[in-house]
């Protein structure tokens, strides 16, 4: 095990290097094949790429244990399934107004539970996860309850119908490229530094002069209105929606992929939702297992790199940062110093 990880490392080390060409087999990957369920599976990765970089903007940047993050896949889906087959809106309409509608149930949820720390917002989440299930199993009016949604239209933009697996995986792929786009630019700006600081001490960084309850409310917008965008490509890629899709299974599904790829980092998610999507396909007989697998794989991490697959990275980085202040030589970075981009 020891070996493998060391073999991790010396790829992480010359990943630049391999940027290129895997951007170059991401783009061309569906013209390399014709078979429709590995193009499917694939589609479910990106969805779960993601949900788990949505929820990695809130557990790895400002330490916030959200174990609900499938209640707001849920309100995503449903507000697109709801709008897209009663009103008949467009879908670049009705994207953002999924993700929107997210964002806003996590400030009715951020209000009250935001000054919770540790096990008791991670309880807060979860029973709110539990409470939109619930309400879409109740509320048959406008759900249909335990009948789902059927008959999503597929998808139009700017008069092109997205219809094959070929297009939704370039959707998927798009939304997944804009999102870590945007999400670089956020972390390396000054709210960035502001959730990292909440993180490593949001005492200290509450001293400091961060206003903690503000920055933490805007890092759980930002990262459930994400859970939304992706709740709204999947009802669009599945055509049908049904509570069964966001069970508490999702919730933590999404938080191992996390925990597994490794928080705080960019590509920590995207690796950890590469791995327990396809594990499961390998293994299609043990499939309803799946929990139990993400719980090994969570259990071999914390065992050998606790900092996850693609968390060494940021773990050096921490740690020449210490050096530096240890040294004198780093300026302390508080709310107000450096540049916001």
């Amino acid at each position: 095990m020891d070996q493998l990880f060391s073999l991790i490392e010396k790829i992480k080390q010359k990943s630049v290097y391999y940027l290129i060409p895997i951007g170059i087999f991401v783009l061309i990957f569906p013209q390399l094949t014709d078979n429709q369920y590995v193009l499917h599976v694939s589609i479910r990765i990106l969805i779960y790429m993601l949900l788990a970089s949505s929820l990695n903007m809130i557990v790895g940047y400002t330490g916030q244990y959200n174990i609900g993050q499938a209640g707001f896949y849920a309100i995503g889906a449903y507000t697109a399934a709801i709008i897209a087959t009663r009103a008949g809106y467009s879908f670049l309409l009705i994207l953002p107004i999924c993700g929107i509608l997210a964002a806003s149930m996590s400030v009715f949820l951020g209000f009250p539970t935001l000054r919770l720390r540790g096990i008791f917002f991670a309880f807060t989440t979860l029973g709110f996860s539990e409470v939109v299930r619930l309400t879409i199993l109740n509320w048959r009016t406008l759900t249909r309850g335990t009948f789902g949604i059927p008959g999503i239209p597929l998808p139009e933009i700017v008069n092109f119908q997205v219809s094959t697996n070929n297009h939704f995986y370039y959707l998927g792929l798009f939304l997944l490229v804009i999102m870590l786009f945007i999400s670089h630019r956020l972390i390396n700006s000054r709210i960035g530094r502001a959730w990292v600081a909440i993180r490593e001490d949001e005492d200290a960084a509450k001293a400091m002069g961060v206003e903690t309850f503000k920055y933490k409310m805007i890092n759980l917008m930002y990262g459930t209105f994400w859970a939304g965008i992706a709740g709204g490509f999947f009802a669009y890629f599945a055509g049908y929606v049904s509570a069964d899709s966001f069970i508490l299974d999702e919730s933590f599904a999404i938080l191992a992929m996390v925990l597994v790829g490794g928080k705080g980092t960019l590509v920590g998610p995207i690796v950890g939702a590469i791995i327990l999507t396809i594990l499961p396909e390998l293994v299609r007989e043990i499939a309803r297992y799946r929990l139990v697998i993400f719980g090994i794989a969570i259990l071999v991490m914390v065992h050998y790199r606790p900092q996850g697959i693609a968390g060494a990275r940021a773990e050096g980085r921490r740690i020449a940062v210490e050096s530096e202040y240890e040294a004198g030589t780093a300026e302390p970075v508080t709310e107000t110093s450096g540049k916001g981009s």
